[in-house]
């Protein structure tokens, strides 16, 4: 083992399992290990065995790892029990995973006020727990829960409880920042205070995000002399989150030179991951989350976009497709003829730059977006515009009219409903096409009666979803007759991910233009 090498450890599956909203069932939870198995995490904390259903159905039929450890966690003994006669303690090392990571006080304010025993008691244990487990599994591990806190109350004692692990045999002590509340300069000064007693590589760190600071604060113990590292993927975690894994771990490979268990081909494998997790937990990934974002290496303004031209290290402070991201021009009302032409070359349109056409698509842009469009965060529609300007988006469909009817009423259960039907009149090679369709709202009655006559001529739309639906009043002071812009984000089956805009005084109009270009976008690209 070298001083370089960096151990991971996720706690997605426990730690991640805690944030308001999200709950993992068991066939989450294995797709999950595997996707962090294969990205290289060297401990993958499976959950509490004992604590529920779900960690215990988990653990009954655990999935089979080739680079990780699975992990099993839990508390130490509790006071007055022996180690071999607390129920708790046995449920962690009877799951047979390859370590365990126990959890136990190393604040002497919770020791006096919440388990109210003597200091030496908690002191034993998490000696005999860890003895115990040695045992029972190849790695043991020790979370000192609010390690900074208990360290600023009594260092002695913070410092007591960690050596009562690794002088057992613990092979990791771990200094949690349980709520958060500590800043970077206090984790490294506290940190290298902590590896002045025991070996900083047998040090980790557990970070919460309360102060917006999880990311810094694990990067500063590295600096500090820990060498294990503990987080979720996109800093999942009850309260604000853990440490963002998706974050650190570029950060120690590409700007700190740390060696860990990713290698180059894995780290492109991080944007992947990423949004596997929310498409798992059917939420829209954050645009803005460094590395990995689709914002990430956008770039909006013309003499950004003139500069990357000529030196990517300009804007981009590592090149995308190491995380495996990519560069993405945005285009926008601020845009230049450099924005359009890196754009047109992004998605793969040869045109010559002298070609008076690009000079009527920058302004064309411009009127748009003074009329309420957006293109810097609708990519898919502008795409289309570029397209329709040069003239090469074949007629996929017509529609020639369409009716939307709401009607709120009581049904036979006295209950208060409202249904949403759609009538489409469409036109597709030549040929018209009427269709109804009844929907849960308007776009998606729309939706639904679009499909009924594209579909069978379009086969390919039948795994297109929509992912995320927005709306913006754009006259506020109109009122009721204020000109809305509606956003649509799509999703396909192949993980391919794209925005579509529409902007009108009509609310159900914008919303079948944003439509309408999501499907053309896809059949444009689908037929290709």
């Amino acid at each position: 083992m070298t001083d370089n090498r960096i151990y991971l450890f996720d706690t997605t599956l426990r730690d991640g399992a805690q944030t308001q909203g999200v709950d993992f069932n068991p066939a989450d939870k294995e797709f999950i290990a595997r996707e962090l198995d294969n990205i290289g995490i060297d401990y993958i904390e499976g959950g509490w065995p004992g604590a529920n259903p779900t960690d215990d159905a988990f653990f009954n039929a655990p999935p089979k790892l080739k680079r990780a450890r699975l992990t099993a966690f839990g508390m130490t003994r509790r006071p007055g029990r022996s180690a071999e006669n607390d129920p708790g303690l046995s449920a962690i090392l009877n799951a047979k995973t390859d370590a365990v990571c126990m959890v136990g006080k190393a604040w002497d304010f919770h020791v006096d006020v919440a388990l109210e025993i003597e200091h030496d008691e908690n002191i034993a244990m998490i000696s005999d727990s860890v003895v115990a487990a040695n045992g029972k599994t190849a790695e043991v591990m020790y979370d000192a829960e609010h390690f900074f806190d208990g360290y600023k109350s009594n260092p002695e004692f913070a410092l007591k409880c960690l050596k009562a692990a690794y002088d057992n045999g613990a092979r990791w002590v771990v200094l949690c920042d349980t709520n958060g509340g500590t800043l970077p300069h206090e984790v490294h000064d506290i940190t290298k205070a902590v590896c002045q007693q025991v070996p900083g590589s047998h040090v980790g760190i557990h970070a919460h995000n309360d102060t917006g600071n999880a990311v810094a604060n694990s990067l500063a113990a590295v600096i500090a002399g820990a060498r294990q590292v503990q987080g979720t993927l996109n800093g999942l975690g009850e309260r604000c989150g853990n440490a963002n894994l998706i974050s650190v771990i570029p950060s120690l490979i590409l700007k700190m030179g740390f060696e860990t268990n990713v290698k180059p081909e894995d780290l492109g494998k991080l944007t992947h991951l990423s949004r596997m997790l929310d498409e798992r937990l059917n939420q829209a990934p954050v645009r803005s989350a460094p590395y990995v974002g689709e914002s990430a290496f956008a770039h909006k303004g013309g003499l950004h976009v003139s500069a990357i031209e000529k030196d990517t290290r300009t804007y981009e402070h590592i090149d995308p497709a190491l995380v495996g991201n990519r560069r993405h021009i945005v285009v926008s009302d601020q845009s230049g003829r450099s924005n359009i032409l890196a754009r047109f070359r992004e998605i793969g349109l040869e045109i010559d730059p002298k070609n008076p056409k690009v000079g009527r698509l920058v302004e064309l842009v411009k009127e748009q977006e003074f009329d309420g469009y957006a293109y810097d965060g609708a990519e898919a529609s502008f795409e289309l515009l570029a397209r329709r300007t040069l003239g090469s988006v074949p007629e996929y469909f017509t529609c020639t009219s369409f009716r939307v009817i709401d009607e709120r009423r009581w049904n036979a259960r006295s209950e208060l409903i409202t249904l949403s039907e759609a009538t489409v009149k469409l036109v597709v090679d030549d040929d018209p096409f009427m269709a109804v369709a009844e929907g849960n709202g308007p776009v998606n009655a729309l939706d639904a009666a679009l499909r009924k006559v594209l579909l069978p001529k379009y086969p390919a739309l039948e795994d297109l979803r929509l992912v995320d639906y927005k709306v913006r009043i754009l006259t506020p002071g109109a009122g009721t007759r204020a000109i809305t812009r509606v956003m649509i984000e799509s999703a396909d089956g192949q993980g391919n991910h794209w925005s579509t805009v529409g902007v009108s005084g009509n609310i159900i109009d914008a919303s079948y233009n944003a439509l309408r270009d999501s499907l053309v976008y896809k059949l444009s690209h689908d037929t290709r």
